[in-house]
């Protein structure tokens, strides 16, 4: 299945999207959904008449996510070019709700910060509560992917040792447009998907997503050893090379500038930078 969140005059709205276009279902968000027991059942059994799928506003997918997590370098070849070793556990840290929005959404450039760059990352999407969970466990729980661009301020980011405040400006960090369920992905819990990231159409950034060095599976494991994961949670994986930081000379978003993210078999996002 492919669900999204969907606005709607009455607010949002889950939906399941079909060939013919969006089916709302009886969910505020994807979020609300997944806090279901029997969510699968009742997402795929849920008729309707179509929305044009063009046409829907698409919010976050999961609107407000009692957690994000992010993980840092976590490419193998990304890693191995920039001539560190591979690491031995995943370094993660933590977005806020109030940085997501929607696949076509503007992204606001803060006037505070002239270092804006971009970060393509598949994106786990918990669907059933694990504490401590056990590699099957962590496999049974996740509820399938979508795709994080964790734009980031880069000149907040390293005002310190700490990356939060550089990651989660407000109003910045598209999410969606879909949930795809690991049935309907190469690879299953472990997908294995061309990764790409254009800005005003020149490619960034291209990756496959087996090249992870923590997989989503590790990482639901690791993440659910420090606190419980439940249904609605994100875990953004890691970005391959190609930002803009790295670039010499360095290379950030302006206004008007377009980011486009794309990953196989789930979707895109196309998001334009804007002062205001």
């Amino acid at each position: 299945m492919k669900l999204a969140t969907v606005r709607t005059d009455d607010g949002t709205r889950a939906a399941r999207l079909t060939s013919g276009g969006y089916v709302l279902l009886d969910a505020p968000d994807v979020g609300a959904l997944l806090a279901r027991e029997d969510w699968p059942d009742e997402a795929a059994a849920a008729g309707g008449e179509p929305r044009p799928a063009d046409a829907a506003d698409l919010a976050p997918v999961v609107p407000r996510p009692g957690k994000v997590l992010c993980v840092g370098l976590n490419y193998r070849p990304h890693i191995l070019e920039m001539g560190r070793d591979l690491p031995e556990y995943p370094t993660l840290f933590a977005k806020f709700a109030e940085a997501l929005i929607g696949a076509r959404d503007d992204i606001r450039l803060a006037p505070e910060s002239s270092a804006v760059d971009w970060e393509a990352e598949l994106t786990v999407v918990i669907g059933r509560t694990v504490r401590r969970a056990s590699e099957e466990e962590a496999s049974q729980a996740i509820a399938g992917f979508t795709i994080m661009n964790d734009i980031t301020m880069r000149d907040w980011q390293f005002r310190t040792r700490e990356w939060l405040q550089g990651k989660t400006f407000e109003g910045t960090t598209p999410l969606g447009p879909v949930l795809v369920t690991p049935d309907e992905l190469p690879g299953g819990v472990r997908p294995a998907l061309p990764l790409t990231c254009r800005v005003d159409g020149a490619v960034m950034q291209k990756a496959e997503t087996s090249d992870l060095v923590f997989d989503p599976v590790d990482l639901v494991r690791y993440a659910s050893t420090v606190l419980t994961l439940r249904p609605g949670d994100v875990i953004a994986t890691g970005t391959p090379g190609g930002v803009g930081h790295a670039r010499k000379p360095p290379r950030y978003l302006s206004d008007g500038m377009t980011v486009v993210t794309e990953i196989g078999g789930i979707g895109r996002l196309e998001n334009t930078a804007r002062t205001s």
